[in-house]
């Protein structure tokens, strides 16, 4: 076995490597999951990133250039781009560091320190190895990574007047931003969306649910294949392909419109030592409360943001 100093570093240098944009780190959680299919968060992960990507390409698409302005449409981006970030920064190391847990089969997490992980994380690492309880770690990195986006992005006074309080971010709310799709190669989309996504437990309640549904014993089978079929681009062609044939592309590749981004953690705090943490209710089961067959919801959301585009365009035929 290679020394500990060695493996912390190792882990900082892939987690680099692999967190350079969306496409990145959406390879890198399904590549893990793949890896590791004990580790189902990784799969729940790769799925919710796809998405993040598509948002980030929604904004220079079709449509969106016409209702948003370019400014307003980079600080989205970069909004983004940013919990993106954060999240694969926090998260990799320890799905790391769980690699070589299993690879040398002795328990590494005391390691989790030197990453900056939550001491709500550095308590339930140890529990799935010794209970291997699926379920269970799947929420417990839901409720962390909710967390650790909370402080430094939806309350970071500059997100929050520039971002989640702006008139854009609420007609993306009511478009479909705060919805998270599950397709599947049959060009059916599943999936569920949030109300009050500036509340943590409102997020975490989503995750949840997009749990449930990612991993229903009868929808898994269709994600997985759409997950390993399908290279992610960024574009909502990757599933619109599926719809019909002949469709055209409506938005970007990612790559061709959105540069690398440099980010720093300048700060870090631990959010479980911040607040008292309802331990029974954390880890309760979720209810599907919506439905969650979302094919003809999305095709009329699309066809409302085409009305919205033709009459923007009607009110200014120069834009």
């Amino acid at each position: 076995m290679i020394s500990e100093s060695l493996i912390v570093d190792e882990i900082i240098k892939e987690t680099a490597k692999r967190n350079l944009d969306n496409i990145t780190r959406t390879e890198a959680y399904f590549n893990f999951f793949k890896r590791n299919p004990d580790i189902i968060w990784s799969f729940l992960a790769s799925m919710v990133s796809r998405n993040g990507g598509w948002n980030m390409c929604d904004l220079e698409g079709n449509m969106f250039p016409h209702l948003l302005s370019a400014p307003t449409r980079k600080q989205l981006f970069l909004t983004y781009e940013r919990a993106n970030w954060l999240i694969f920064h926090d998260v990799f190391p320890q799905l790391l560091l769980y690699h070589y847990s299993t690879k040398y089969n002795r328990p590494l997490f005391h390691l989790l320190k030197h990453f900056n992980v939550s001491s709500f994380m550095q308590k339930e690492w140890p529990v799935f190895w010794k209970g291997h309880d699926k379920q269970r770690l799947t929420t417990a990195l839901i409720i962390n990574e909710q967390n650790v986006i909370q402080k430094p992005i939806i309350e970071h006074p500059f997100y929050k007047q520039k971002v989640f309080y702006s008139a854009e971010f609420m007609l993306q709310d009511w478009l479909h931003f705060s919805c998270v799709l599950f397709p599947t190669c049959g060009g059916e989309v599943y999936g569920a969306s949030v109300k009050g996504f500036r509340k943590v437990s409102n997020r975490i309640d989503l995750g949840k649910r997009l749990a449930k549904i990612l991993f229903h014993r009868r929808l898994f089978p269709y994600f997985l294949e759409f997950a390993n079929k399908t290279v992610h681009t960024g574009s909502r062609y990757d599933y619109e392909q599926y719809f019909r044939p002949g469709i055209s592309r409506q938005t970007p590749f990612l790559r061709t419109v959105f540069p690398i981004i440099e980010h720093n953690r300048h700060e870090y705090t631990d959010w479980s030592k911040e607040k008292l943490l309802p331990y029974t209710k954390l880890f309760l089961p979720v209810k599907q409360q919506e439905p969650i067959h979302l094919t003809d919801w999305y095709i009329r959301k699309r066809d409302q943001l085409q009305s919205l585009v033709a009459i923007q365009k009607a009110l200014k035929p120069n834009s």
